[in-house]
């Protein structure tokens, strides 16, 4: 293996991609869009026979170089350890604590894109596999998107916050599930009632086991060592830390990702809830701000791969341009729908409150294009419906942010005092 080549790749890869998410986030749109538009750049770059990613000696297709097949693995690498960083700030109290209005948002806003998104496919084109992957890049909403506009705005006390937050953790683990029952239908190429109700079995099983094992078994280890080192700090005076944090959190990100890809599931699903596990005491041990510089380093590599797989030339045919958009506008209407009326189950919040709930949970971010990835990957997805995809998680970032602000600046103008019953 020549490694300088590949040396060259990776530096030049990741200076390109941190520098379109800079000038992506100046203008207030999140990086991970600077980086998808970056990748599709220099994947058609293309002068007569030169090519940008040629010159970096990548090549994809049926035959991928050496380069490219490396680019893969920190594609995938960047991925888990995003899913897994998305799981250490998902703690079970919190899911179980949000009510029935979270819940109920959480779960029309899963069914009623994924109907839209699977019958939208199969009156299109009549590919059932097709119809579950748009479906399914339909159901999850961006948390990270969602929260970084609320916390900019400074109104994460408000109770419309709450069940925004609640919902798109509770629509993350409903998304998850939603996934591995494609995956493992697809996989299987059959849609028999007890092929999906294995894997929906399978993934209920493993979800249920990592949220019993961070409420019960967790806690026990951490007080069992705990009292084993206050009882060493007694005897000698030596306080001693254990293991070293950061190399238990690797452990588990990559070990329960390895498991969910062996049992049929995705292995970002593993990797998730390998960070659930971890969540109640990621604070305190640090693990975190200790995993955010791998996360940053690989997702962009991910983030540029996505970009790099669509062919403009895909999108440039009318029928291609009018799916994209029936998809955009599917995807926003269908999420806001979804999610307003299953706030409508709590009365006392408002229009101007349901609206706020219904637009927050319309970015659609790096979950929906996880997804495309995974379709195209196995084969599922055409590569002119990732292209779709893509532009539909790309649109509805974009798009949902100044909607969800502006339903809330209409509510509480930056006047506005926040009071008790708005915090409740």
């Amino acid at each position: 293996m020549d490694f300088g080549p590949i040396l060259i790749m990776l530096a030049a890869l990741i200076v390109l991609a941190r520098l379109g998410s800079a000038i992506f986030a100046r203008f207030g749109v999140p990086g991970l869009i600077g980086e998808i538009v970056i990748g599709i750049v220099l994947a058609n770059l293309v002068i007569g026979d030169w090519s940008f990613l040629g010159m970096l000696g990548i090549e994809m297709g049926d035959a991928p170089s050496q380069n490219y097949e490396i680019l893969e693995v920190f594609a995938e690498l960047g991925v888990i350890f995003l899913l897994f960083a998305v799981g250490l700030e998902t703690k079970v109290k919190d899911l179980l604590s949000v009510g029935k209005a979270a819940m109920l948002v959480a779960t029309m806003g899963v069914i009623i894109p994924f109907i839209a998104g699977f019958a939208l496919i199969e009156v299109y084109e009549g590919n059932m596999h097709h119809a579950l992957f748009l479906g399914a890049a339909m159901v999850a909403t961006s948390v990270g998107i969602t929260a970084r506009v609320i916390k900019d705005m400074k109104l994460m006390d408000t109770k419309e916050s709450k069940i925004i937050i609640g919902a798109a953790v509770i629509d993350d683990i409903l998304g998850m599930v939603v996934l591995a029952i494609v995956v493992g239908m697809t996989a299987s190429g059959e849609m028999s009632i007890s092929n999906i109700a294995l894997i929906s079995i399978e993934a209920a099983v493993f979800v249920i086991a990592v949220l019993a094992s961070a409420m019960w078994v967790v806690p026990r280890i951490y007080s069992y060592f705990e009292e084993r080192n206050r009882k060493r700090f007694e005897r000698t005076g030596e306080s001693h830390s254990g293991v070293n944090k950061l190399i238990l959190a690797i452990a588990v990100c990559l070990g329960f990702a390895w498991f969910a890809d062996i049992i049929g599931l995705a292995a970002i699903i593993g990797a998730f809830l390998g960070g659930m596990l971890l969540a109640e005491y990621a604070w305190e041990w640090k693990v975190e701000e200790k995993i955010e510089p791998i996360t940053t380093f690989f997702i962009s590599f991910f983030f540029l791969n996505v970009g790099m797989q669509v062919d403009l030339g895909e999108m440039a045919t009318g029928s291609a341009v009018l799916l994209a958009a029936v998809v955009i506008l599917l995807a926003i209407a269908t999420k806001y729908i979804g999610c307003y009326w299953g706030a409508m189950i709590d009365k006392t919040l408002t229009k101007g409150s349901r609206n706020i709930i219904g637009f927050g949970m319309v970015p659609r971010g790096e979950v929906g294009i996880i997804v495309a990835s995974i379709g195209l990957a196995s084969g599922a997805m055409s590569s002119e419906l990732y292209a779709v995809v893509v532009m539909m998680a790309v649109a509805t970032t974009i798009i949902g942010p100044p909607l969800f602000a502006r339903a809330f600046r209409k509510k509480y103008p930056p006047e506005y005092k926040l009071t008790p019953d708005d915090m409740t």
